[in-house]
C-alpha cells in the first residue's frame, strides 16, 4: 500500500490489517501505553480545499499522537488566490518533501492526480462524491466493536446517496467484508449506478431499515445539488425520510445508529434520537476516527 486513495484498491487482508491496527491503537490509547515517537521526524501535511471539522482534526490528533510534525496548509491564504494552478501548487508543496500528504478536494479524482505528482504517500480525506476511505474504515471499526463482525450484518445507509462519498466507500468496504447492504433514498437521491453489486435499494425508510443491525443516516448535501427542482423542502423530507425513535422500531432492538457528520437535526434525524446513547454511536465514530487514521499513517510511513 503506497497510498490510500480508495477502499476499492484494498484487499480483504489489507482492510483487516488496518482495522486490527486501529483497534490496537484504540486499546493502547485508552490504556495509556503506546509508542508516542513512532513517527518522530516525519512531517505530515494536510491540504484541505473543503471545510472539515472531524476529518482534519482527527488526522491532526492521529499524527501528533504518533509523534509526527504537522503542516496544516491553508487554501484560503495560498497562491491559488493569485491564480496559481492546482498543479503548480501541488508541485510547489511536493518540492518541500513532506513525508505524507492528506488531501480533501471537491474535484472528482483530485487525490489520484496528487499521488501521481508527489513522492510520498497520499491519503484521500474525501474527493467530490467519489470516495472517503478513512471514513469507511472508522465506520467499520465502530460496527465491529459493537457487533463483533461485519459478516452477515444488515446495514442500511439512508439519505442523499447520490452525492455521498461516504456511501460509496462504505459500499465497497461493507460488501467486500460480507455485510448485507441496503441503500434507502427517495428517487431524487437514488444513484444512477450502484457502486458495487449486491446492494438492495429501497425508496421507503420504514421498509429499508426493517430488521437492520445498523442504520447510517446521511445529510442532504445541498451544496452539491446543481438542479434543485424536485428537491423536497426540509419539513417534507423529515416527514418521509427523517429517522426518529418511532421509525427505528422497525429495525432490530439492539440496532445502532450512525452518522458521518455533519448532522442536520430535524432533517435526516431527530435531535432526540441523535442524543440517545442507547442507539447513537456518533461520538464513538469520531473517537474511532483518530485510531483508524493512526493506523493508516503508521502503515504508510513505517513500511
Amino acid at each position: 500500500m503506497e497510498h490510500l486513495l480508495d477502499i476499492d484498491e484494498l484487499s480483504v487482508s489489507e482492510i483487516k490489517e488496518i482495522l486490527d491496527l486501529a483497534q490496537f491503537y484504540a486499546d493502547a490509547l485508552n490504556g495509556g501505553e503506546w509508542d508516542r515517537e513512532k513517527l518522530k521526524d516525519k512531517v505530515v501535511m494536510t491540504l484541505f480545499f473543503e471545510n472539515s471539522t472531524r476529518t482534519v482534526t482527527s488526522f491532526n490528533f492521529a499524527a501528533l499522537r504518533l509523534g509526527a510534525e504537522l503542516i496544516n496548509w491553508n487554501a484560503g491564504v495560498s497562491s491559488l488566490n493569485k491564480n496559481e494552478s492546482f498543479q503548480d501548487t501541488i508541485d510547489t508543496l511536493g518540492a518541500m518533501k513532506p513525508d505524507a500528504v492528506v488531501i480533501r478536494h471537491s474535484e472528482y479524482g483530485a487525490p489520484i492526480k496528487v499521488a501521481e505528482r508527489m513522492e510520498c504517500p497520499v491519503i484521500n480525506a474525501g474527493d467530490s462524491y467519489r470516495a472517503h476511505p478513512t471514513q469507511a474504515l472508522l465506520d467499520a471499526l465502530t460496527m465491529i466493536q459493537e457487533k463483533g463482525s461485519l459478516k452477515g450484518l444488515n446495514v442500511a445507509i439512508c439519505g442523499d446517496i447520490s452525492h455521498s462519498r461516504v456511501a460509496n466507500s462504505n459500499a465497497h468496504l461493507l460488501t467486500k467484508m460480507g455485510a448485507n447492504l441496503r441503500f434507502v433514498a427517495p428517487d431524487f437521491f437514488k444513484p444512477e449506478k450502484m457502486p458495487v453489486k449486491g446492494i438492495t435499494y429501497y425508496d421507503s425508510l420504514d421498509e429499508g431499515i426493517d430488521d437492520c443491525d445498523v442504520v447510517m443516516m446521511l445529510r442532504v448535501q445541498k451544496e452539491r445539488i446543481a438542479d434543485k427542482k424536485g428537491l423536497p423542502d426540509d419539513d417534507t423530507y423529515f416527514k418521509n425520510y427523517g429517522l426518529t425513535h418511532e421509525r427505528l422500531k422497525a429495525a432490530k432492538p439492539d440496532v445502532m445508529v450512525m452518522h458521518p457528520g455533519p448532522m442536520n437535526r430535524g432533517i435526516e434525524i431527530s435531535g432526540e434520537l441523535a442524543d440517545d446513547m442507547k442507539y447513537s454511536r456518533m461520538a464513538k465514530q469520531v473517537e474511532n476516527g483518530v485510531y483508524a487514521r493512526m493506523a493508516v499513517l503508521d502503515l504508510l510511513l513505517t513500511k
